[in-house]
């Protein structure tokens, strides 16, 4: 035989052999999940009345504290102007004020008479009762403007119960009232929080004590298109359902830009290899057959090289 073929034969059996030391290569293994929002709030009324106005639509993106439902106030109005105008003035504080110096001035006097024998110790003691008592209404004027300062706080109070403001930033699901319409305890506007957004799996129970707060993960979303997103893992369930063997897993996911909606399926891989070897689980017997092949495969070596 032809040394140059009998070298070619010997090459084509060798690659035909299998590599006893080739990585093997396992696909991450993809559970089903579903984003959705991570908080979905009925925006409901403290106080009963008339709906006067509503400033969003559905879909509206609203941030939190911004006005959504203002409510009929026109009585709450009044209420607060006046006791603006209560807290505000200051007559009957002059007034007393006034009365005060005027009763120090009289003591003054009566005082220096008395010390000069020219009246009795009775006036003097009427003129410094004079001073004390217009001293207490001084201090009674004073906590008058208090107590007007804290009614118009009060007012003020009851007057902001009737906007009905967003208690998150989001997305306005649904709108369940109109102006003209009587509410008292029914939700006015559905409001959703889609940042971040929250996905929700169900997880077989063998991977339990696999799955820890603070896992990373890449969700895929099912419309095509939307790439991978990263996520973390933040609640584990602590309870496994004996009936179906599974448990519950959230994870948190960043969606600054809304470009995600929320009621898409996905499919969620974890970083972290959670279905790996348990630990102190033995590792596998050597196979003998691929130590074989590999004596075989030196052996054919050492010929060509000779």
């Amino acid at each position: 035989m032809n040394h140059h073929l009998f070298h070619s034969a010997i090459l084509s059996l060798i690659l035909c052999l299998p590599a006893a030391h080739s990585a093997t290569v396992e696909k991450s293994i993809e559970y089903e999940g579903l984003i959705e929002p991570s908080q979905l709030v009925n925006v409901g009324t403290p106080v009963e009345g008339i709906v006067a106005q509503v400033n969003v639509q559905r879909s509206t993106l609203v941030t939190k504290g911004e006005a959504l439902v203002l409510l009929e106030s026109s009585v709450e109005t009044a209420v607060v102007e006046r006791a603006q105008a209560l807290a505000t003035v200051e007559g009957e504080i002059e007034v007393q004020r006034e009365r005060l110096a005027f009763a120090r001035r009289m003591f003054a006097r009566v005082d220096k008479l008395y010390r000069s024998e020219a009246i009795s110790a009775e006036k003097r003691d009427e003129a410094d009762t004079e001073v004390s008592l217009a001293l207490a209404r001084l201090k009674k004027a004073q906590e008058n403007r208090i107590l007007a300062k804290m009614d118009l706080e009060r007012a003020q109070a009851m007057l902001a119960r009737r906007t009905i403001n967003s208690p998150i930033s989001g997305i306005v699901v649904e709108r369940f009232v109109a102006p003209g319409e009587f509410v008292d305890s029914q939700p006015l506007v559905r409001v959703a929080q889609m940042d971040p957004l929250r996905v929700e799996m169900i997880l077989p129970a063998e991977l339990f004590r696999r799955i820890k707060p603070g896992m990373q993960a890449e969700v895929t979303p099912e419309s095509q298109g939307e790439g991978s997103y990263t996520s973390t893992v933040t609640i584990v369930d602590r309870v496994i359902d004996a009936a179906s063997g599974t448990f519950g897993v959230r994870l948190e996911l960043p969606n600054p830009d809304y470009r995600l909606p929320g009621g898409l399926k996905c499919s969620v891989r974890f970083v972290e290899d959670v279905a790996t070897t348990a630990p102190g689980t033995p590792e596998p017997a050597l196979n003998t057959d691929t130590v074989a092949i590999d004596a075989q495969q030196q052996a054919l070596l050492t010929t060509m090289v000779q």
